[in-house]
């Protein structure tokens, strides 16, 4: 006779079960996180011709970490496909919101890596080209590098897609921030795909709205599918606080909002018309810090550079209603 399962096995199964469709709808949450003598360069690409040059500023000396392109997809059933300098793309889809818009993810660090390493330091040019052009708004370049002259700093990338009640992310920090401090930074910058037309959202840090106006066409300034992203990107300049949507440029300086003695920075992003894709977000702060997780121990030495890997969870509710977007 087979032995019955106990009430313990029978709820831990259906915690299991429950827990399933959370993981596959988890939404904008943390990729990579490096704490050390670390820099990031972002950049953005958009066209309707198939292709264009991305692009990564990076100072001499520096070794690259990581490497990544992203690919931003207007609402299709086409996967994301194409070439980075000649090489096919590997991509992981992010999931997809409840309008279909998706995002994915390559690793592209064994082509950029050679390239960058012991070169002479500035802007490294990379040829992208695009299966399907017409579905297809865009890439966004993410390098991570090292540089033992630069202050220690936490860089941390998260992505996935804009959950429709917002997404939520801390940065906490071992010890306290001082933004008076010479060469502090505290930036962050934005990836958001298939946005154009007047379509934006909300970014508030510390509780202060920073922006009502993150999206628009910035890339490529041509308002049709096929060419809908924004990046906030290494020659972009700060947006202003409560820029208009043209003065936008997904590129955020956090320090005003950063009082000497905190300890963490929040921030809160959010698409209230519900029809723009928040895919990537980067930050780049000085300090020993946690994305979404405790700090590291400040009493305990760290190498140059370490790779923390987190993973989030979180639902989201379904909606009808977006803006219409130019075919």
């Amino acid at each position: 006779m087979a032995k019955r399962p106990s009430w313990v096995a029978v709820t831990v199964l259906a915690l299991v079960a429950l827990l399933r469709p959370l993981q596959a709808e988890a939404a904008l949450t943390v990729f990579q996180t490096y704490v050390g003598n670390v820099g990031v360069s972002t950049d953005g690409l958009a066209t309707l011709t198939g292709g264009g040059t991305v692009s990564a500023s990076v100072p001499v000396g520096a070794t690259v970490l990581n490497a990544y392109l992203y690919s931003s997809m207007t609402p299709t059933t086409t996967a994301a496909g194409g070439t980075f300098n000649g090489n096919a793309l590997v991509y992981t889809p992010l999931g997809a919101n409840n309008q279909a818009l998706q995002a994915y993810r390559a690793d592209v660090t064994s082509i950029v890596k050679p390239i960058i390493d012991g070169g002479v330091g500035g802007i490294y040019d990379f040829n992208v080209t695009e299966n399907n052009s017409n579905v297809t708004d865009g890439e966004a370049l993410v390098v991570v590098y090292s540089l033992p002259s630069l202050a220690v700093s936490t860089v941390g990338i998260l992505d996935g897609f804009t959950q429709t009640t917002g997404d939520d992310t801390a940065i906490n920090f071992s010890t306290a921030l001082n933004p008076a401090e010479p060469g502090f930074l505290a930036e962050m910058r934005l990836g958001i795909g298939f946005s154009c037309c007047g379509q934006r959202s909300n970014i508030t840090v510390n509780g202060t709205l920073i922006t009502q106006n993150a999206g628009n066409m910035d890339e490529s300034g041509i308002a049709s599918n096929g060419a809908l992203l924004t990046v906030g990107g290494f020659d972009d300049p700060f947006s202003p606080l409560l820029p208009t949507y043209d003065q936008d440029h997904e590129r955020y300086d956090l320090v005003p909002q950063i009082d000497a003695g905190d300890m963490s920075i929040a921030v809160h992003t959010q698409n209230p018309s519900n029809d723009d894709n928040i895919f990537l977000a980067v930050f780049n702060i000085t300090g020993r810090g946690g994305v979404n997780e405790p700090p590291p121990d400040a009493s305990v030495p760290e190498p140059a550079s370490m790779l923390l890997l987190g993973t989030g969870l979180a639902g989201f509710a379904a909606r009808r209603h977006r803006a219409r977007k130019p075919q």
